[in-house]
């Protein structure tokens, strides 16, 4: 997607305490100009963290709410309007993030959360041209992906292609599921593509305190001590690999990337801060055993309506109101 050798920015980082994050996050983006590289003034930037679950708000399963607020003051401050978008596999985006301690970022910075709707987009792959992205990211000015360092039992690991996977909309992922099948490279092969249609201009890997074994959420959290940054989303989570000491064969979203030619070779990332085998973490936990991708049907069925459920009435209705959306 680059033409130019990619860089990745990689920094030692174990605080999210507030001065001390926004000192590591300048030295995180220095290399491209600060995040004035990225925003101008009046830019609408969308704001994508992992949202997954509000059930576990202690077990690092979603992006920190510290992350978001230094990256949404950064983007104020270079004249952006941020707002944050996600869409869980249950509940809502706001549901979660005021379930994982968001509320008082959002009220400070009057941060607008927005619940994903699809549309079809014409930049998806021709094989996968059916399915639905919301049209909230693909119409921003700035997409800025805010992924968590994850384990995952379906797939790995979830790093910032996978978290792209938020940007379809509601209970579509499980259609995806299902219409993969049990092919795990198919099903990689569709993340690669709908990260390659939203192309985000920034990831920011959020590997200060990861989720390790058997995610993206009945892991632990696991201390990494690592930020990473790249406009190239496929080489961030390929410098991810080596510092996790996974190979890239076990990953599916990242062999589906070099598959498709979208990936760079290792040796071809330029890492104008630190370098990978500097950071390398020797005994992360991987799933104990990985499961299938597919959703049957009675499962998808099933998952709909505990959507609906936590959606509509176990979650409290005043989440609903003054959205901004």
């Amino acid at each position: 997607m680059q033409t130019q050798n990619p860089s990745v920015s990689l920094i030692r980082a174990t605080s999210y305490e507030r001065d001390a994050l926004r000192e590591s996050l300048v030295t995180l983006l220095e290399p491209f100009g600060g995040i004035a590289g990225f925003v101008k003034k009046g830019d609408r930037v969308l704001l994508k963290p992992n949202l997954l679950t509000g059930s576990r708000p202690t077990k690092e399963c979603t992006t920190r709410p510290e992350l978001v607020y230094e990256v949404a003051q950064m983007v104020i401050e270079a004249g952006g309007q941020p707002f944050l978008g996600d869409s869980p596999a249950f509940g809502s985006a706001k549901g979660v993030a005021l379930a994982n301690g968001y509320q008082p970022l959002l009220q400070e910075l009057n941060l607008p959360i927005i619940e994903f709707h699809g549309k079809r987009y014409q930049t998806v792959n021709e094989d996968f041209n059916h399915l639905l992205l919301c049209k909230e990211a693909m119409e921003a000015d700035v997409v800025i992906n805010l992924p968590k360092v994850k384990s995952h039992v379906q797939l790995t690991l979830t790093l910032g292609v996978k978290n792209l996977f938020g940007c379809v909309p509601g209970k579509m992922k499980a259609w995806w599921h299902m219409e993969a099948g049990k092919d795990a490279n198919r099903f990689g092969e569709m993340l690669v593509e709908t990260a390659k249609a939203i192309n985000p201009n920034l990831t920011i890997l959020d590997g200060i305190i990861g989720h390790e074994g058997n995610g993206p959420s009945g892991g632990e959290p696991r201390s990494l001590g690592v930020l990473a940054a790249a406009a190239n989303v496929f080489a961030l989570d390929r410098a991810m690999l080596e510092i996790l000491q996974v190979p890239p064969h076990q990953v599916p979203t990242v062999a589906a990337s070099q598959r498709l030619g979208v990936c760079p070779e290792l040796t071809a990332i330029e890492f104008p801060n630190l370098s990978p085998d500097l950071l390398q973490i020797e005994d992360w936990l991987l799933p104990d055993k990985l499961m299938p991708i597919d959703f049957a049907m009675p499962r998808v069925i099933k998952s709909t309506f505990k959507h609906l459920y936590i959606r509509f009435l176990k979650e409290p209705m005043s989440a609903y109101g003054n959205t901004n959306s």
